[in-house]
């Protein structure tokens, strides 16, 4: 993830595309903070701020003690 954009931001851009795309469905937890650090060597203060953009968006929407869940298209803001 090298590049002059800020790694939370392409973070957040590499996980709306996943969503977009299908490969996280509606419903279903994208993955874990601690799975995104082992895989992407990011501390977890940028992944946090990643997710953030996307709960911001409406993309997700973190749940107490169970993780960040893909919301429904139709739910979410325009």
């Amino acid at each position: 993830m090298w590049s002059d954009v800020p790694s939370y931001i392409q973070l957040a851009d590499q996980l709306r595309a996943r969503i977009e795309s299908g490969e996280f469905q509606p419903h279903e937890p994208i993955p874990s903070i601690k799975r995104l650090q082992q895989e992407l060597g990011l501390a977890v203060g940028t992944i946090r701020k990643g997710i953030a953009i996307l709960v911001d968006e409406g993309l997700v929407r973190p749940v107490s003690g169970r993780g960040t869940f893909v919301t429904v298209p139709e739910d979410r803001p325009r």
